[in-house]
This record gives structure tokens, sequence and C-alpha cells, in this order.
């Protein structure tokens, strides 16, 4: 991997991975475009260990508060009850699912999910679950302001079942297209939390999952699979970037809608269809041996 190539994946990395438009997929599909090798699963688990830091410093009130009270909560049984302590639980909960799938299915991960087929599928599927769960959102908003439809649910809110709902999620962006943001607000939208609420918790959940992947991957670039260099580039790249877009994104959900991403992922997916279907495209574009 040359310098300029990891500047791009480093720069697509912190673009995408907290829009819900899947940064693997778009790590995959620049790759394809670009006519590189598929950068693969270690390099992109690696280059989120730089977008996690820029979440790390971003919340980083949140999380001080999450863990000084969910590390007194192991000794004192009243402050269970705390709020923020049940968060920390729950982030502990909610990223069971990930890492038992995630370590089962590592095989997959880094063979038959990288297929563009499926990257379109996922990008156009997911994106409909998507726009179904901002509308009903959207309803619950306008109907709020009218008394006429139930008040959306904020972290306290927050329960052992919809943790887990999260945890399952949040799993399912191991398929590249699905995206760990888009999956885990559309499930935290369809169970009647408020945008806001949604996202922050997509963010808090992913900090756990996110690092233990990235530590475990850089197994990969000790034994020679991912270039030292070029890689730690990348990952700056991607936290600077990551920390811009994170800030603009926790302002943009407050007054704005999910449709423009919801048209986009769509968009994408039906385009590389058509590119893989008129042979433009190899569903395998970039592998090794293609």
């Amino acid at each position: 991997m040359s310098w300029f190539e990891s500047f791009i994946l480093g720069l697509v990395q912190g673009l995408t991975e907290f829009l819900p438009i899947s940064s693997s997929a778009h790590l995959r599909l620049t790759a394809a475009f670009a006519g590189w090798q598929d950068p693969g699963a270690a390099f992109t688990a690696i280059t989120q260990i730089g977008t996690e830091t820029a979440v790390l410093i971003y919340f980083r009130k949140d999380i001080g508060r999450i863990l000084s009270a969910w590390t007194r909560s192991l000794t004192d049984k009243a402050m269970r009850q705390d709020h923020d302590a049940q968060v920390g639980w729950l982030v502990i909960v909610g990223s069971i699912p990930i890492g038992v799938l995630g370590v089962t299915l590592k095989d997959q991960i880094e063979g038959p999910f990288r297929d563009l087929r499926l990257i379109a599928t996922t990008l156009i599927v997911m994106g409909i679950v998507l726009g179904i769960a901002d509308r009903l959102a959207a309803r619950d908003e306008a109907g709020g302001r009218h008394r006429a439809v139930r008040e959306r649910k904020t972290l306290r809110n927050l329960s052992v079942r919809d943790g887990l709902v999260y945890g399952m999620c949040q799993a399912m962006a191991l398929i590249p297209g699905v995206s760990r943001s888009g999956a885990t607000i559309s499930g935290g939208l369809l169970m009647g939390y408020t945008r806001e609420a949604a996202a922050r918790y997509s963010f808090l959940l992913a900090i756990p999952a996110v690092l233990a992947s990235g530590v475990y991957e850089l197994k990969d670039a000790t034994e020679g699979h991912v270039s030292w260099g070029p890689t730690i580039f990348a990952t700056l790249v991607a936290f600077g970037v990551g920390y811009a877009v994170i800030a603009w994104f926790m302002k943009f959900i407050t007054t704005r809608s999910f449709m423009p991403f919801v048209i986009y992922r769509i968009v994408l997916g039906l385009a590389l269809y058509v590119l893989v279907g008129t042979d433009v495209l190899s569903p395998h574009a970039g592998e090794s041996g293609d």
C-alpha cells in the first residue's frame, strides 16, 4: 500500500465511520474503483482505532462519568441503581453479540462478506430500514408537538432488553454495507428512542467492540500482513477527520432527518448492481488473485 492510498483510505474511514453509510463498504469500494487491492478487514479494524479515539475524546465527559459510576457499582450495590453505572453495564451486555459473532464468523468477514454484490444488497436493504425508522421518528416528533403520539425514549429508559437489541443490531455491521451506526441507530429509532439518544448510545456501544477488534487485528500487522507505516498514517488521518464528522453529525441529527443518507445508500447500491451486472466491476475486484 502506498502513502497516497493510505491517505485516501484514512480519509474515507474518517468521513464514513460515524455516518449511517458503512465505512467498511466504502473502504472496499474505494479500493475497487481505484483499482487498488482490497485493504482487507484487518486494515479496516486497525484504522477504526483512530475513529474510536475521536469518540473517546468527543464524549470524554460522558465516558468518564460512566466509567466512574460503573467502577463504584462493582463494590457499592446502591450505585447499581445509578443511571451512568447502568449504561456502563448495558454497554458491556450490548457488546457480547458482536464479540461472539466476530470471532465465530472471522473467515466469512474476511472473505465472502466482502463480495460487492452482497455489499450492494446490504446498502439498499439497510437504507430502506433506516428510512422506515426515520419516518417513524419524524411522525412521533410531529405528533408529540400536537400531543397525538407517544413521547420517544431517552437513554434513561435504556433496559437490558433494549441493550441486547442494540447489540444484535451492531453485530449486523460485521457485514460490509450494513453500517454500525446505521444498524444501531435504526434499531434505536424502531424501539422508540430519540435520534440523539440512538446516535449517542450507538457511539458509546461501538467503543469496546471496535477497540477490541483493532487490537485483535494488530497481530496481522506484526506478522507482516499489514504495512505498518501507511496503516498508522491512515489511522491518524481517520482520527482527525472522524472527530470533525462526529461534531457535525451530532448537531445535524437534532434538526434534520436521515433521508439524505437513505437516498445515498439506495442509489449507491443500485449503481453497484449495475456496474457488477455489466462487468464494469468484478464482484471480487481488488481481492487477492483478482
